[in-house]
């Protein structure tokens, strides 16, 4: 009897295997190319979105790339269990230390033991918040193993023994880390050198400098009545830079009172950011 052919994800085939999966196999492998290595019970979901737009381009240039390793190879008994019951009782099922152990050591083949180097992360509601600070650190790295958890999380024996950084994209809880995978990833890969294609975006983005972005506009000049601010059309891009500065300043404080004091604290050492815009 022959195997039975695998599922088919693009121009991938999908098999049981121990090792990583690269998922763009036809694309270019540059010496030095940022990576991403994901644990996951779901290897199927990935590339998703990332594999769209700029990040696909970019992952299909080779400028990064995208591994998995399915979770479940490296389950235990006939059922390949990754999960049992929580110690001490309690509703839900808890990933077992040797099976997600097993994994992350497989991860760990071929990349630098310095955690500064290759972080390992778990996706999880009680970590770091996820921020532009964090993903510029992210990006200036070798790569990172991402572990996404499910049911009620991971054995905190495995996260203690290989040093995981818990990383959280909010207040708010997900079925899986794999969505928190792919918006982590995909927040770190536009920060790596010519993957954006005009750096100046980035520099001017939402919290890369503090602030929220200022407003944006483009043709037709009026639209349903409302008019493209005249500065914006003056042509003096001194003025220009004044008015985006402001109106950055006045969404920030509007909207985001945490950042504004940040910002204040961080310019002129008044942290309580009274000043009215």
């Amino acid at each position: 009897m022959t195997d039975a052919p695998g599922r088919s994800h693009g121009r991938m085939s999908i098999r049981a295997s121990l090792q990583p999966r690269e998922l763009m196999q036809d694309t270019p492998d540059l010496a030095g190319a940022w990576a991403a290595r994901v644990i996951t019970l779901f290897p199927e979901v990935f590339p998703g979105v990332l594999g769209a737009s700029l990040t696909g381009k970019a992952l299909q240039e080779g400028l990064w790339r995208l591994d998995t390793l399915d979770l479940r190879t490296f389950g235990v008994g006939r059922h390949r269990n990754v999960d049992d019951t929580p110690a001490g009782g309690g509703a839900g099922m808890v990933l077992r230390a040797d099976v997600v152990g097993a994994a992350l050591t497989q991860a760990a083949r071929g990349t630098p033991r310095d955690a500064a180097r290759w972080p390992v992360i778990y996706l999880s509601p009680r970590g770091k918040p996820f921020d532009q600070t964090m993903a510029r650190r992210f990006s200036q790295t070798d790569g990172l193993t991402l572990l996404c958890g499910r049911f009620e999380g991971v054995d905190q024996r495995v996260l203690d023994h290989f040093e995981v950084e818990e990383v959280s994209l909010g207040d708010f809880v997900l079925t899986g880390g794999e969505i928190a995978a792919m918006a982590l990833i995909d927040a770190t890969v536009r920060l790596i050198p010519r993957v954006l294609g005009n750096e100046a975006s980035a520099e001017e983005e939402s919290f890369s400098r503090g602030l929220l972005e200022f407003p944006q506009y483009t043709r037709p000049a009026v639209w349903e009545g409302r008019e493209i601010p005249d500065i914006l059309l003056s042509g003096h891009h001194a003025k220009i830079a004044d008015w985006r500065q402001a109106m950055a300043e006045r969404l920030t404080q509007e909207r985001r009172p945490d950042l504004w004091r940040a910002y204040r604290g961080s310019h002129d050492g008044d942290p309580d950011g009274d000043q009215e815009l």
